[in-house]
């Protein structure tokens, strides 16, 4: 009777601890998932504009790359009224972080540059004059909408755009820290250092 007794009491504790190991190693699988879970969803935010800006210019294009030709059929010249609006913001899949699964924290190591995400263009012609055998193409007009958008990317640093959307990070970080505590989590930034911002390129 007492080594049936010693039996099932021996029995219980093994139990026991595989039972223990068994949930302890289910509860790591399941922090470890939602670690992951958490971080995949803060970069599927991507692309977070904070600020715009409206720009207006006027470009001036005559073709002067086929000199002789326009000297015998006639010289191409446009003036263009380029209006755009410029989107600057974060791209939140270049943010680095690292999970702490024991204190439940998501550690934000780094943090994106502000960039110019997107710009939408409108192009009016005017005062548009063709050599009489000498017309516009397809491949000029895209010549110019590319140079002609391509002086207001060169003044968007000098906007000050950058510069507040720089201003605008902590509320970015703020948006991430919602997104974390939403299952429990916390997000740790104390380590985090913003850079000085560089003039924007617009990603192709």
């Amino acid at each position: 009777m007492e080594l049936l007794f010693i039996g099932l009491a021996a029995g219980a504790v093994a139990a026991y601890f595989i039972f223990s190991i068994f949930n302890k190693n289910r509860s790591m699988e399941k922090t470890n998932e939602q670690s992951v879970v958490l971080m995949d969803k803060i970069r599927s935010v991507c692309k977070f504009i904070t600020v715009e800006g409206d720009f207006s210019e006027i470009y001036h294009y005559e073709n002067l790359k086929e000199k002789y030709i326009s000297l015998v059929f006639g010289k191409k010249k446009a003036i263009v009224l380029v209006q755009a609006k410029a989107h600057v913001g974060f791209d939140l899949s270049k943010v680095r972080m690292q999970s702490d699964n024991e204190n439940k924290k998501i550690i934000l190591t780094n943090f994106p540059q502000p960039e110019l995400l997107t710009i939408e263009t409108d192009f009016k012609y005017y005062d548009k004059r063709e050599g009489w055998a000498n017309p516009f193409t397809t491949s000029d007009l895209t010549d110019i909408n590319r140079d002609a958008k391509k002086t207001i990317v060169d003044k968007i640093p000098q906007s000050g755009l950058m510069e507040q959307a720089q201003k605008e990070a902590l509320g970015t970080i703020a948006l991430m820290e919602k997104i974390v505590e939403t299952i429990g989590w916390k997000l740790d930034y104390t380590a985090l250092t913003i850079e000085n911002t560089e003039a924007p390129k617009l990603e192709k």
